[in-house]
């Protein structure tokens, strides 16, 4: 047997671990069967305490080109979501499946699965932490930026709602890459200082840096990549007329992305409200690749679930 691992927010895994997920990913883009660690079929737990489209699709049809069954559950039709304790789930999943994956809330919560399952745990989304979009963005950032080992080299810029849990993990997964990572958002919408200050020290150790401004003109000029997010999450549309009033100043507009580098990317992890955090233009425009990184979440997941496998395995074979 090899290691239990698990992957619950971006810095759980070290610069040179985060470059072979991505070169497995690279390699399910160019041939979406190149491993198949779930043949049997295995099961894969795939839990869904929120809505998703994106989420669901990438994980329930990666686990099934994985040669897995993916067992998908709703909130509504688990005991989950009847006040199950989180452990008493883990001790049943871990006995049935072969990986558990969770789209929840509170972080606390992937995190008490984690302690109790002998399965890899993978953080599906939280309230603070989103690491498979993330290995998906780098994952787009690769594919048309010079490949993996040119991810070291980028500088990228998030904007928008800096308090939210695309900002931390862009933080965290950035400065393991070794990237110049800059967020920008309005006072009181930054990022936790305890999380800056962890990607701070993560980037003393790769060469990257992390800049946290309230100007996002600063954040953006001359970046390889502009990232942004909804102002408004899950459930607080109603609150939108006002919720949106600060962030204003941080729409992705042409002018923005005309700071940025002649050959930037844009990049929303969707789904997206256009005329609000992007324009049309610039979302529908030439330099977004959306599509592209709605793609790679399948391939970035599979290799993950992979790789994170092949740890559990102690197979060598899984994790290039």
């Amino acid at each position: 047997m090899g290691e239990l691992r698990h992957m619950l927010r971006d810095d759980d895994v070290n610069h040179e671990e985060q470059k072979q997920i991505l070169e497995l990913g690279m390699k399910f883009r160019a041939d979406r069967f190149y491993h198949r660690p779930f043949e049997g079929p295995q099961g894969v737990a795939v839990i869904f305490d929120k809505p998703s489209t994106r989420t669901r699709s990438s994980f329930s049809i990666g686990v099934a080109e994985l040669g897995g069954y993916p067992l998908v559950i709703d909130k509504s039709g688990s005991q989950l979501g009847r006040g199950e304790p989180v452990a008493d789930t883990a001790e049943v999943l871990t006995r049935m499946t072969y990986g558990i994956v969770w789209r929840t809330f509170e972080q606390s919560r992937v995190e008490q699965m984690a302690r109790v399952a002998t399965v890899p745990v993978v953080n599906a989304l939280t309230d603070e932490f989103h690491p498979c979009q993330v290995l998906a963005d780098f994952l787009t950032l690769a594919q048309f930026k010079g490949g993996v080992d040119n991810l070291e080299n980028l500088k990228i810029a998030y904007v928008g709602d800096a308090a939210n849990n695309m900002s931390n993990s862009y933080l965290l997964a950035g400065a393991v890459a070794g990237m110049d990572v800059r967020v920008a958002g309005p006072n009181g919408y930054l990022p936790d200082q305890k999380i800056v200050e962890d990607a701070q020290a993560i980037a003393e150790t790769t060469g990257g840096s992390i800049m946290v401004t309230v100007d996002p003109e600063q954040a953006v000029d001359g970046v390889d990549c502009i990232f942004t997010d909804t102002w408004v999450s899950m459930g607080e549309e109603a609150e939108y007329a006002i919720r949106s009033k600060p962030f204003w100043p941080y729409q992705v507009n042409e002018r923005l992305m005309g700071l940025a580098k002649p050959d930037a990317l844009f990049q929303h992890c969707l789904p997206a409200y256009r005329g609000k955090e992007v324009t049309t233009g610039v979302i529908d425009g030439p330099q977004s690749v959306v599509w592209d990184e709605a793609e790679n979440r399948l391939h970035a997941q599979k290799a993950l679930l992979t790789w994170l496998i092949g740890k559990q395995r102690g197979d060598e074979s899984l994790l290039s």
